[in-house]
């Protein structure tokens, strides 16, 4: 294998830990992980629920993190092409969360989403320069309250085993 094609692939495997990393932040509800993600003077577009800066998109997904008891993104799959220090992707994802109805029950929110990403790489990192989310297929369905707190992320094995700075709480260096 040449060179230029294993920088490629390195550099395709760092963007598609990028979108797990995303995932990770979300899930974990860890807003410091996620602002380490995107570039300086990025944006996220999540249609009818936000669309603005990155800073701001952070900010809205910290200040819903008390409501949602559980959230899942699970990566199905992404694509990318990489052409020197900017890269481009899609990636699809189910994400699943236990949220308030706003009515005082609670449903299950179902979707099939798909993230169509722009990647800048700065300082040896790659970040998102732009994410604009795709909603193919969404489902409320009511469910039960769940009974007792939501999981605490400060306790989870995800961050007292795992011992890589890969698997730590907060941003990203």
């Amino acid at each position: 294998m040449d060179q230029q094609a294993l920088s490629e692939l390195v550099a395709k495997q760092e963007i598609r830990e990028l979108a797990m990393l995303y995932s990770r932040g979300v899930d974990r509800k860890d807003g410091a992980l996620l602002r380490s993600l995107y570039a300086e003077g990025s944006y996220d577009n999540h249609g009818k629920f936000f669309n603005g800066s990155a800073p701001d998109y952070c900010d809205f997904l910290e200040r819903s993190f008390p409501y949602i008891h559980v959230s899942a993104h699970c990566i199905c799959s992404h694509l990318v092409s990489v052409n020197g220090d900017e890269g481009e992707g899609e990636v699809q994802a189910l994400a699943y969360h236990v949220i308030p109805d706003g009515k005082g029950g609670t449903v299950e929110d179902f979707m099939i989403v798909r993230y169509v990403d722009r990647y800048r790489k700065v300082d040896g990192r790659w970040l998102f320069a732009s994410r604009d989310v795709m909603f193919d297929h969404r489902t409320n369905n009511p469910i039960a309250t769940p009974e007792g707190p939501s999981p605490s992320w400060t306790d989870d094995p995800g961050y007292t085993v795992l011992s890589s700075r890969l698997f730590a709480r907060g941003a990203q260096a």
